[in-house]
């Protein structure tokens, strides 16, 4: 490297001096009136198989143009630091180095159409901060990265026709109006061309923007080409981009809670947003200034459905703002906001008092309680939050009454000896027992397997560590507990069941037995298990009924071969019925045609389709029968 930046300052020296041209290239110099001008330098020497290293330094345009140049290497043009446009088209490059254009700061145009490029360095881009103009058309490329898209901010003309592009970044057109939510200009120096035609588009949701710009009209971005067409999916192979409707992706649409929230300082607050898209969106908060909120709670109960919740605890005047709920899918973005406004003001008391020893709060700060001087005035001016008196410190809610919130002057009560010590202790014991206590214990968001328990803590510190103890109602061999702090306020209860009664407890550790608060609550039947289980009850139904009646078709077969037991006449005719000879008693009796009396022959009542089947006597005839010249046998065939 180090030689290699030796030979560049050697040649930027001697090519000051005495500026030349490459062997193999074309220099040429185009003077103006003010005698200032400009250097070109054309390659197209077919044999050159390497970019030249001894361009003059004052090149403004280098076209390297039908060699056999396959490569361009490392900081190929570091020294032309003058250089505004470069062509290097209609070679055999196929390998981009990530710093081939370093130092190359002020390039407007650079073009590498007609090449064998698959992968271009993207990154590179940012060492070319004036560039307006990419030409990439005609060569390989397959794909262009997510990481790209920051370095297209600036380019007014890109063109990647005629590569292998299937599909697009789905935040591509994000970079340029009105995708970006800037307003649409119409001033022609605005306009950004895009060359995006003769590549196999798969259309799906991912170029969904694609496809709607190609029907805009009056937009900043101009396609070079408006009638792209979709070479996939089967069903939409050949249909133009201008004709493609997407009908399985559908924008995010977002909706919330409320607009505007005003809460009391020091409460809790949930804020929530829900959105419909398909596919469906992902969803994330962001502050007023940009930065994204992290305690956030979210599900997709089913597809092109999603719901989130951000919480915030003990909120105080910094919190106030605007949140943004922000839903993104393949098909585009939305957004809807919630201003938050946190009501209340710290109280300010003038007091007569001597100093007193430092007792620390429950916000972390110091407060020195004040020592009432008998019979003297008390002055107080106090503004209050509307719910909630958690931001005055205790010693000074004592003071307030009804008198000092309206602003009156009224001396206070004499309090001397033990008597007043005794009423100061009592009073200081009562406030203790009521302080440690929580109250408003609630089940919000409950679904089938999770719940969100919430409460809030009236006196007890933020760090004081509780226990939520649930199980299923009247099953307590089976709980599950949580530990978490009283300064959280919410609790999420995962690992339940569906359809099904739960009981949860919250425990302050030190509270009396029996005082901890605890509620009933169920959670929500899954649906799916419902139809599944409705499934199984109809295919059993049905397998029931089948067996049902396979067993009563075989009790009427047992009940009718029980009958035809005892009846023999029955039994002769099903026998007939199902045998092909008809068996018969033979009767002897004697001929009466030309035969002696002595000559007996056997005789039978057969009818005619009976006679097909035999064809000769059978033994028994065969003994019986006498043979005689005027008569045949009856049977033989």
């Amino acid at each position: 490297m180090r030689r290699l930046l030796y030979v560049h300052v050697f040649l930027c020296c001697l090519s000051m001096a005495h500026p030349f041209c490459p062997s193999q290239c074309t220099c040429g110099f185009h003077g103006r009136s003010d005698g200032a001008g400009t250097r070109s330098v054309v390659c197209n020497d077919p044999d050159m198989s390497d970019i030249p290293v001894n361009v003059p330094v004052d090149t403004v345009k280098l076209r390297i143009e039908k060699t056999m140049v396959r490569r361009i290497p490392t900081e190929a043009f570091y020294y032309l630091v003058d250089l505004r446009y470069l062509w290097i088209t209609y070679n055999s490059i196929s390998s981009v180095d990530s710093t081939s254009f370093y130092n190359l700061k002020v390039l407007h145009e650079l073009r590498l159409d007609g090449n064998m490029i698959s992968m271009f360095p993207w990154e590179s881009l940012k060492e070319m901060p004036r560039l307006k103009t990419l030409d990439l058309h005609n060569n390989r490329i397959t794909h262009v990265p997510t990481e790209a898209i920051p370095y297209l901010l600036n380019i007014t003309y890109l063109d990647l026709s005629s590569n292998k592009l299937a599909t697009l970044p789905s935040d591509f057109m994000d970079i340029w109006p009105p995708f970006n939510g800037a307003p649409i200009s119409t001033n022609a120096s605005q306009k950004v061309l895009l060359g995006l035609q003769d590549n196999p588009w798969f259309c799906d949701c991912k170029i969904s923007k694609l496809i709607e710009l190609s029907k805009m009209s009056g937009t900043p971005v101009v396609l070079m080409d408006l009638y792209m067409a979709c070479s996939g999916p089967e069903n939409m192979a050949g249909v133009l981009f201008q004709r493609a409707e997407l009908d399985n992706c559908v924008k995010p649409s977002v909706m919330t809670s409320a607009t505007k929230i005003t809460s009391d300082l020091g409460s809790n607050v949930l804020l929530r947003c829900d959105t419909t898209g398909f596919p469906t969106p992902t969803l994330y908060w962001a502050k007023s200034d940009g930065s994204l909120v992290n305690n956030t709670v979210q599900e997709s109960p089913g597809d092109g459905i999603r719901w989130s919740i951000m919480s915030l605890h003990g909120i105080l005047f910094k919190d106030a703002g605007n949140y943004s709920c922000k839903a993104k899918n393949d098909a585009g973005n939305a957004e809807a906001t919630i201003s938050l406004s946190v009501a209340g003001a710290t109280s300010t008391t003038i007091l007569p008092l001597r100093p007193n020893k430092t007792e620390p709060t429950s916000q972390g700060t110091t407060f020195t309680p004040p020592t009432y001087t008998p019979d003297s005035p008390t002055i107080t001016s106090t503004v209050l939050p509307r719910t909630s008196t958690s931001a005055v410190p205790k010693k000074l809610k004592t003071t307030t009454s009804n008198s000092l919130l309206k602003g009156s002057i009224k001396p206070a009560k004499s309090q001397q000896g033990a008597n007043g010590r005794k009423l100061a202790a009592d009073e200081k014991s009562k406030k203790s027992d009521a302080s440690k206590s929580v109250k408003d214990l609630k089940i919000v968001e409950e679904t089938s397997d999770t719940a969100v328990l919430l409460w809030t803590a009236d006196g007890l510190p933020n760090d004081t560590p509780l226990i939520v103890v649930y199980s299923p109602y009247d099953e307590d061999d089976i709980k599950r507990t949580v530990e978490t702090n009283a300064g959280s306020g919410k609790v999420f209860l995962d690992g339940l069941s569906s359809g099904m009664r739960y009981s949860v407890c919250l425990i302050a550790k030190g509270s009396a037995a029996g005082k901890d608060p605890c509620i009933d609550f169920y959670t929500l039947v899954n649906v799916e298990d419902g139809g599944q289980n409705q499934f199984f009850i109809i295919i059993s139904g049905i397998a029931c009924a089948l067996v049902l009646s396979l067993i009563a078709l075989l009790l009427y077969k047992i009940l009718a071969l029980y009958c035809k037991g005892h009846s023999p006449d029955l039994d002769q005719e099903e026998l007939e019925k199902d045998s092909y000879v008809k068996f018969e008693t033979l009767s002897m009796k004697q001929r009466t045609l030309n035969s002696r009396p002595t000559e007996l022959w056997a005789r039978r009542a057969t009818h005619e389709s009976e006679r097909m089947l035999l064809c000769s006597r059978s033994s028994i005839d065969s003994q019986m029968t006498y043979k005689s010249d005027s008569s045949r046998s009856e049977y033989l065939c």
